[in-house]
């Protein structure tokens, strides 16, 4: 991922250094649980974990002979352990493993490592998450479906619904997470041709991983396609709450708006603009998630045992992927916990059609009153496309109607546009968004 959108942190994890810095814990894993079982000298694996190095140059000078990073990588620790006088130790290096059973157990540590990280950025956006929707729990905006004003509600529900959605993405993720934290150690073909299946466990446990239970030369990417596939599903709830944000930013809306600091520019020819930037990057970068997801999802199918068409793929989407969902929602963080937010402009928006918004409540309360459902719609529609079309007042034409009034005394009118029985229920709403939270997942 280029330096732009990689949070120092997060891109360390995923550096030269470190990958190499995981295969040397594996191999250092496996020669100390292979001395344990008598399979190597005992003082071979001491070195080993000890002493062995490596220098990412060297490494990468080796490659360029030998067209093979995992040999190129312990050729350069072989020659850091000859260099300490440990020869012979260098000969027990990589002993009974194949390639993949360094790289695979390697990459479950860095994914690990990755994902504490981003667990730690979801509980904080999480916890903006809810702040402002307690903080807004009782302002009524407009509901909008197909982007029409439909019926009140209260932007605190609106962020609670996102709260909720990052609630899911949240379990999503453990369950990814987990599925990812498997090692393997069973040979070329998976069949424990040089190693025992108890060496394995023994060298998982050691790092803090479970074996797969079965594997071929690789550990099956199903599980990384659910893991690319979780990021991006986390990812279009963020692109979901930056297109709603950029809407509500609109000119003809102002409802809500991005932090915009003093010296901020919005355009270099308009100095009016104060444009939703931070939601159309999060939006834009969001679809290279979902592009992401689609990769790991053609990494599935393998031929036979093994091929290497995944491993070129999994270079970019992993770093890619993680480096991303870690950057969005720290920015994501920050959008939502500097938002602007203008009550009186929603109150505004939510009054200007003068009533319209309440006639799905006229249309129960003169079925009620006894009017067939059939003809109070007839009615009701009536009134509110002659007031749209004529920018007149809907309430006021409804209160001028003798149908209506016949059955709906004036005080009975007035509920009918009270918008406290529109948004009574807030309060339960809440209470179960928030008891599921704590009591565990709905």
């Amino acid at each position: 991922m280029i330096e732009r959108y990689t949070l120092p942190a997060m891109g360390a994890i995923w550096s030269e250094e470190s990958k190499y810095r995981c295969w040397l814990q594996v191999e250092s894993a496996a020669s100390l649980v292979l001395a344990e079982d008598g399979v190597i000298p005992a003082a071979a694996a001491q070195a080993i974990a000890e002493k062995a190095s490596f220098s990412v140059a060297r490494i990468q000078a080796i490659e360029a002979e030998v067209r093979h990073d995992v040999i190129a990588f312990t050729t350069a620790v072989a020659e850091s352990l000859k260099a300490q006088g440990q020869a012979d130790a260098s000969r027990w290096l990589h002993y009974g493993l194949t390639s993949n059973d360094v790289v695979d157990t390697a990459q479950a540590l860095q994914v690990k490592s990755a994902s504490e990280m981003i667990r730690a950025s979801m509980e904080r956006f999480l916890a903006v998450l809810l702040r402002r929707a307690l903080e807004f729990k009782e302002t009524p905006t407009i509901g909008r479906t197909h982007g029409i004003h439909a019926e009140p509600t209260t932007f605190g529900l609106k962020l609670l619904n996102w709260y909720a959605e990052m609630q899911r993405n949240l379990v999503r993720f453990d369950a990814a997470t987990e599925d990812m934290r498997v090692g393997k150690l069973s040979g070329a073909v998976g069949t424990f041709g040089h190693l025992k299946p108890e060496h394995e466990e023994r060298i998982c446990a050691r790092l803090g991983l479970r074996p797969a239970p079965v594997a071929t030369q690789v550990i099956q990417r199903d599980r990384h396609a659910a893991y690319i596939g979780t990021l991006a599903v986390m990812g279009s709830t963020l692109d979901k709450i930056a297109v709603e944000i950029r809407h509500l930013q609109r000119t003809e809306v102002r409802e809500a708006q991005e932090y915009f600091s003093e010296k901020q520019k919005g355009s270099s020819a308009m100095p009016h603009k104060k444009n939703p930037i931070v939601s159309e990057q999060i939006s834009g970068l969001a679809r290279v998630l979902r592009g992401n997801a689609q990769a790991a999802l053609e990494n599935v199918a393998l031929w036979h045992e093994r091929d290497i068409s995944h491993s070129s793929v999994e270079r970019v989407i992993f770093p890619d992927s993680t480096i991303l969902m870690h950057y969005l929602l720290a920015k994501t963080t920050d959008l939502i916990d500097r938002l602007l937010v203008y009550p009186a402009r929603m109150l505004r928006n939510l009054e200007s059609t003068g009533g319209l918004i309440f006639s799905g409540q006229l249309l129960l309360d003169l079925a009620e009153a006894g009017m067939l459902r059939e003809d109070a719609y007839r009615l009701v529609q009536g009134h509110a496309m002659r007031a749209w079309k004529d920018d007149l007042v809907f309430r006021e034409e409804v209160a001028r109607d003798a149908e209506i009034t016949a059955l709906l005394t004036p005080q009975q009118l007035e509920r009918t546009f009270d918008m406290r029985r529109q948004l009574k229920h807030v309060d339960a709403i809440f209470a179960r968004v928030l008891d599921a939270g704590a009591g565990g997942q709905a």
